[in-house]
């Protein structure tokens, strides 16, 4: 199976950290965002990998180049202008098969991608989010789910924030779905999963993740970090 990973955000909520370098390439602890999203897909089996690209693109090229040092095979997609997080995963289209993984470059997780496939596959669902439990999700699109996992609501960053499952941004998708994304700008929480409500599932998770999105957030997964893996 291949994957994307979107990493051609711009990372505003973190600044000053993203003035010099893209989102993907902030630090956690001594290596980049983006090579944990990496070292996840490798240690799932997965080294096929696209990365589409928006804001100061070469700062990751130079860094990652082909892939071949970490094990994995990279195909960089450009981005001219900005195509949302959908319309940049449709412009690397030609680059899948059939099904394939979709994670966020500005993320870290623990998530066993292994099962998310597995589950995808035992539903027939034409395309799966990774969900989880969160007791305050501001600024993050959350969903409720029926007996079978099935999606019966879907709001992307609602106003009243309560406790609820949210989309980690990690997808399992069967190809023929990028049909229903038009060119140009569009965007997966925003346009295409209210579309889909009904009709995909998603698979409920309770390892660690953090979107990163603030600065309390990126120091908050430094921390655990450091303490889980460095100090451990």
């Amino acid at each position: 199976m291949k994957a994307v990973i979107m990493a051609g955000g711009r990372g505003v909520r973190l600044r000053p950290l993203t003035d010099t370098v893209p989102k993907p390439m902030v630090p956690l602890i001594d290596k980049p965002v983006l090579e944990y999203a990496l070292g996840s897909l490798k240690k799932n089996g997965v080294t096929d990998v696209a990365v589409t690209l928006g804001y100061m693109p070469e700062k990751i090229t130079e860094y990652f180049g082909d892939g071949e040092r970490f094990g994995m095979k990279l195909t960089y997609f450009y981005e001219k202008e900005p195509l949302g997080t959908a319309g940049g995963v449709k412009n690397a289209e030609r680059f899948f098969d059939d099904t394939f993984l979709v994670l966020s470059g500005d993320a870290y997780t623990e998530i066993d991608l292994k099962r998310a496939i597995s589950f995808h596959f035992s539903k027939r669902s034409p395309f799966t989010i990774v969900a989880q439990p969160h007791p305050y999700p501001i600024g993050l699109g959350t969903l409720e789910i029926d007996f079978e996992n099935r999606i019966s609501s879907f709001i992307e960053k609602p106003e009243v924030v309560r406790p609820a499952l949210v989309n980690t941004g990690i997808y399992v998708i069967e190809k023929r779905i990028l049909q229903m994304i038009p060119d140009g700008f569009y965007d997966f929480g925003k346009d295409l999963l209210p579309r889909l409500v009904g009709r995909c599932y998603a698979c409920v998770d309770y390892s660690y993740w953090s979107d990163i999105g603030t600065l309390s957030s990126y120091y908050e997964t430094n921390k655990y970090l450091a303490e889980t893996k460095i100090l451990s």
